[in-house]
C-alpha cells in the first residue's frame, strides 16, 4: 500500500475560523512612530515566484475584491516581469474619500542566474536603505550608482525598507546555486542592517495535488514540508518565518481559505516591520 502524501496532523496549526479577526487586525494597523506614515515591505525572490502577484492578492484582501495594483505576467518566460522600482498602495474608499493603507509594498526584479542578468543584489542592499527613487528601471549590465539619476541621496524614514520578503515557487525546479548565492547574500546585508526577514512560499496548489484539492492540507503536505526545510537549509531563514500562501491566479471571487493564507502571512509582515519602526525609527 502506498504511503500517504499527507501527515497524520498539521504540523502548524492554524484557526482558519478567523479571517475577520486577521483582517480586522491588519485593516486597524497604523506606525505609531511619528514622521513614519506607512511600513515598508520590500520583495525578492527568483523570477517567476509571485512577488507581483502576492500584492495582487494582499488588495484583493484588504479592499474585499479583486483588483490590480502591480501588473504580472501570465507566461512562464524565464526573464523578469518587474523592470522598476515602484511602490504599490491599497486604496481604501473612492473618489474624494479616497485613502491608502498604511502599508506599501515593493517589488524589484528577479534574480537569475549569472552576472549580467536579473536585478544585482547591491541594487536591492540600496533599496533597502532607501536609496533608490520611485521609478527607477533596473539595468541587469549596470547596478544603480550614486551618479544615477535613480539614486535617492537623502532617504527619509519612509524611504527605507522596514521588512524583507524572500518570495520562492513551491512549483520551481531546483535553484541555481547562483542564485541562491545572491538571495544569501542579501539577507546578510539585511541582517547587517537589523531589517527583520521572512519568506513566503508561493504556487503551493501547482506543487501538491492534495492542496490543490483542499487548501487546508497545507501543513498536512509531507511534499511542501520538505520544500520548506530545504528553502531554510538553504537560505537560512528558520521556519517559523516562513508562510506558504496561494495567489489569486485563476479565480474571478474571493475566497476565505485563499484570504486567510495571505492574511497568516500578512499579520507577520505587520508584526516584524511594526518592531523594527519602533526600535530604529524613534
Amino acid at each position: 500500500m502506498a504511503a500517504s502524501p499527507l501527515l497524520d496532523k498539521p504540523w502548524r496549526e492554524l484557526r482558519w475560523g478567523e479571517k475577520q479577526k486577521e483582517l480586522q487586525y491588519v485593516k486597524e494597523y497604523k506606525p505609531a512612530v511619528e514622521g513614519t506614515k506607512h511600513l515598508r515591505v520590500l520583495m525578492f525572490g527568483h523570477v517567476g515566484a509571485g512577488k507581483s502577484s502576492f500584492i495582487n492578492s494582499v488588495s484583493n484582501v484588504l479592499r474585499g475584491r479583486m483588483s490590480i495594483p502591480a501588473l504580472t505576467s501570465s507566461t512562464t518566460s524565464d526573464r523578469s516581469f518587474t523592470i522598476k522600482y515602484e511602490t504599490h498602495k491599497i486604496r481604501i474608499g473612492r473618489g474624494t474619500s479616497k485613502t491608502f493603507f498604511p502599508l506599501v509594498f515593493n517589488d524589484v526584479m528577479g534574480l537569475e542566474d549569472g552576472n549580467n542578468s536579473g536585478i544585482h543584489a547591491s541594487d536591492i542592499t540600496l533599496a533597502m536603505k532607501g536609496h533608490v527613487k520611485d521609478g527607477h528601471k533596473f539595468n541587469p549590465i549596470a547596478p544603480l550608482t550614486k551618479e544615477d539619476y535613480g539614486y535617492n541621496p537623502s532617504p527619509s524614514l519612509d524611504d527605507k525598507v522596514h521588512v524583507l520578503v524572500c518570495v520562492m515557487s513551491a512549483n520551481a525546479p531546483q535553484i541555481n546555486s547562483s542564485v541562491l548565492q545572491k538571495m544569501k547574500k542579501v539577507r546578510e546585508t539585511a541582517s547587517e542592517l537589523g531589517i527583520p526577514q521572512m519568506a513566503m512560499m508561493t504556487h503551493i496548489d501547482a506543487a501538491c495535488g492534495e492542496i490543490e484539492k483542499d487548501l487546508k492540507n497545507v501543513y498536512r503536505s509531507k511534499h511542501l514540508h520538505k520544500k520548506m526545510k530545504d528553502f531554510s537549509a538553504a537560505v537560512g531563514i528558520p521556519m517559523n518565518c516562513i508562510f506558504p500562501v496561494k495567489n489569486y491566479s485563476e479565480e474571478i471571487d474571493l475566497k476565505d481559505d485563499v484570504d486567510f493564507l495571505v492574511l497568516s502571512a500578512l499579520r507577520k509582515m505587520v508584526d516584524f516591520g511594526d518592531d523594527f519602526i519602533e526600535k530604529n525609527c524613534n
